[in-house]
């Protein structure tokens, strides 16, 4: 499947979802290697994989705790972008 047979909203949403997460990496590497930890706008860059990171338990080891954090920054972007195209395309056609 190309880009030129998808949908335009699919497009769009993903292109969202994956300036997320970049925007969500960066404002990690910045937290972590260059901050020194405490930024106080990490949890304001990373709220949509905090969202998906609050389900589960703080016992975690790193790597899926970051794993689940950034794949929940993508998610939750790209389903919101999602939706609230798919309804103003709806809204539109009324």
């Amino acid at each position: 499947m190309s880009f030129d047979t998808m949908d335009k909203t699919v497009v769009r949403s993903l292109a969202v979802g994956f300036a997320a997460l970049l925007i969500g990496m960066a404002a990690f590497f910045y937290n972590w290697n260059l901050y020194g930890g405490g930024w106080q706008y990490f949890r304001i860059f990373l709220f949509p994989g905090n969202v998906v990171l609050s389900l589960f338990t703080e016992e975690m080891d790193f790597w899926p705790k970051f794993l689940l954090q950034m794949s929940g920054q993508f998610l939750v972007a790209f389903l919101a972008t999602y939706s609230v195209l798919k309804s103003t395309a709806l809204l539109k056609a009324l």
